[in-house]
């Protein structure tokens, strides 16, 4: 008797169990695991109930249920008791935030400006596209003089326009991308000669990342801004704009060293001696074999040094320079538009503004990661 059997047609896949697969499964599985993460969830959506019609009613325009005005609506219906968010404000003044004290005959130098750097920053951002070389040149080399002298003219018959008129986001942008730029070879250089063998590197690379790290960027600011032009020549001034730039870039520099540094450290010894058996010079092992695996592991922490560094910009209005948040407050004294929500719209809408750049960076830099993942998961 033969007991062989020879399936000759196919069941249909059954669907996962209720209990494992779907909505349900994966809230038991991450919601309500334990006692305590299901109090924890239940005490969450309390709270987003209590939360979330309040802010929905001020923030969005009446149109949509809430409470607030729209662009085009008028400075007597924010004046209501009952008006929320008054985004009317926010439209008439956005040239203000935008480019500050930039003549308005002018608002087309720094649209050049804002149009270049998106057409040459994206390109460079995705690694499909071909021409990296001669597109990192031109954005790194070649854009940042053609903003110099469109932004502050003097030349080709464009009218000058100093630097205590720009201000607004294009402050903010300038601020941050110099220093962000600057900062990456500087940390670099720092964090190599931090672990150079030669006692005088090493030390002036100590002194100077200790040095910059144990003071905070407010006074670094203050000094650039206030006590620098005391110790300088009687005459002699540094555009204001220039020494903020220095100041956050070097000590954006001195955090980001240490970023670096632990990636080198995190590297295995074996690396080190294989690019050494290989022959190569100290900064080909270092170009070709050690900083692009370091540089790989740290990724979470360049991007956290980058976005604490755009946040920081708001400082600059301290010492007098008219960044997105130093416009905002300068707005809010508008009588013209005056209202009992005219201040915090104002910083709701510099908040989300800051919140849509940092959260654009956090999210290229896990896209980043996983692309770069090339490590084993069992």
């Amino acid at each position: 008797m033969s007991f062989s059997f020879v399936r000759e047609q196919m069941v249909d896949p059954a669907p996962a169990p209720v209990n494992t697969a779907g909505p349900v499964a994966w809230a038991r599985r991450n919601l309500f695991a334990t006692p305590s993460d299901s109090l924890l969830t239940i005490l969450a959506l309390v709270l987003l109930i209590w939360a979330i019609p309040p802010i929905y009613g001020f923030v969005m325009p009446n149109f949509l249920g809430g409470d607030a005005v729209p662009p085009g609506g008028t400075v007597e219906e924010c004046r209501l008791e009952t008006a929320g968010a008054c985004w009317a404000y926010i439209s008439a003044r956005m040239s203000f935030f935008i480019y500050g004290f930039y003549p308005p005959a002018e608002y087309w130098r720094p649209n050049l400006v804002f149009a270049l750097g998106a057409l040459l920053i994206v390109p460079l951002l995705i690694p499909r596209v071909p021409f990296k070389r001669t597109n990192a040149i031109l954005f790194f080399v070649v854009y940042p003089v053609i903003c110099f002298y469109l932004l502050n003219g003097g030349v080709l018959g464009m009218r000058p326009v100093p630097t205590e008129q720009w201000g607004g986001l294009l402050v903010t942008l300038i601020i941050s991308l110099v220093g962000i730029i600057c900062s990456i070879p500087i940390g670099i250089l720092l964090a190599l000669g931090r672990q150079s063998k030669l006692p005088i590197i090493k030390t002036l690379c100590i002194m100077f990342i200790e040095l910059w790290r144990a003071v905070p960027l407010i006074t670094v600011l203050f000094m650039a801004s206030v006590m620098l032009p005391l110790f300088m020549p009687q005459g002699t001034t540094v555009d204001k704009l220039l020494r903020a730039l220095v100041g956050v870039t070097l000590f954006s520099s001195a955090y980001l060293a240490e970023v670096v540094r632990g990636g080198l450290q995190a590297l295995p010894r074996g690396q080190y001696e294989a690019a050494s058996s290989l022959g190569l010079s100290y900064w080909k092992s270092m170009w070709f074999i050690i900083l692009p695996q370091a540089l790989k592991h740290v990724i979470p922490g360049i991007v956290n040094s980058f976005i604490a560094l755009f946040k920081d910009t708001s400082l600059v209005s301290i010492v007098g320079i008219f960044d997105l948040l130093n416009t905002v407050q300068a707005a809010s004294s508008d009588i013209d538009w005056s209202s009992p929500t005219q201040a915090i719209t104002g910083y709701l809408f510099a908040g989300m503004v800051f919140w849509v750049f940092c959260f654009a960076m956090s999210r290229y830099s896990i896209w980043m990661e996983r692309r770069l993942d090339t490590g084993h998961k069992g």
